[in-house]
């Protein structure tokens, strides 16, 4: 018995080690040349980040503020200017590596899953170091937002077993734009998938906030009850044109515009995408 005892809690214990653990990601350096940082503009707008991190009415960079409303509490979009006491300066590119891919702070701690760091899993190294460049050379702002507002049961060490549960729920059904052949649906994969990060608004969520893969852009319910999504079944008679048209204006065929906060991410993010991206995404989203 003291025998079986013991293999338990060591069982336990280096279950909790692994699950605990930092994932190995090795030191990378930021990217300083123009072109980098010419990337790294385009992605921030395409991946929206300045809809969630803009300071107050868009006037105080990415000094973040921005509180997200959800059943587990509000959580604060945080600064991301190199401000060293309030921001992310001082970061490294395996601090950004493991923010954006992983969801781990740079002292080894668990973001909360507003942050679309699940999502973002799928970027390239590249893209994230580009991503990096950029946000490293806007204005510094001192500005600290408020602390997330949760209930005294949800702690962060938690998304240890929450990531474990999404990878078990979410496992068979895509993630990122790997094993698609045609280049124009990948470039709109990943678009969709990883970089506008389009499913954390769009796709539905389970009792315990996972994504719903098996439903992936199929509408979900906002703080204010409405449900926001792709709406297929409307959706059958548009062209691709059309929905390209919509991620460049906001406007629907019958002439209509988007409203709520969908207006935000097309004034900041697809209307600021190629012309060849939009179409990508059109692309992607018609044929799925």
């Amino acid at each position: 018995m003291k025998k079986l005892l013991i293999i338990t809690i060591a069982t336990a214990l280096a279950f909790g080690y692994w699950l605990l653990s930092g994932p190995a990601v090795n030191e990378q350096k930021i990217p300083e040349s123009a072109e980098a940082i010419a990337r790294g503009e385009y992605l921030v707008a395409a991946g929206g980040c300045i809809s969630c991190h803009a300071g107050e009415q868009g006037k105080a960079g990415l000094s973040g503020g921005l509180g997200l409303v959800s059943e587990f509490g509000t959580f604060y979009a945080p600064n991301i200017t190199p401000d060293t006491a309030t921001g992310i300066g001082g970061w490294s590119g395996r601090d950004f590596l493991l923010a954006m891919k992983h969801g781990r702070t740079p002292g080894g701690g668990f973001y909360f899953p507003a942050f679309p760091y699940r999502a973002y899993a799928g970027l390239s190294d590249q893209d994230t170091l580009d991503i990096a460049a950029f946000l490293m050379t806007q204005p510094a702002i001192d500005k600290a937002v408020p602390a997330h507002e949760t209930p005294a049961w949800l702690a962060r060490w938690m998304m240890a077993g929450w990531n474990l549960l999404a990878d078990i729920s979410q496992r068979g059904y895509p993630t990122s734009a790997e094993n698609i052949e045609d280049p124009l649906i990948a470039r709109g994969a990943y678009l969709a998938r990883n970089l506008g990060h389009c499913g954390e608004c769009h796709t539905p969520r389970n009792a315990l906030g996972i994504p719903d893969l098996s439903r992936a852009f199929a509408g979900a319910p906002f703080e204010d009850g409405e449900i926001k999504g792709m709406d297929a079944a409307a959706m059958q008679n548009w062209g691709e044109e059309d929905f390209a048209f919509l991620l460049l204006l906001g406007m629907k065929p019958d002439g209509e515009f988007v409203g709520g906060k969908m207006e935000a991410v097309i004034e900041h993010n697809t209307s600021q995408l190629t012309k060849e991206d939009r179409e990508a995404m059109a692309a992607f989203f018609k044929r799925q």
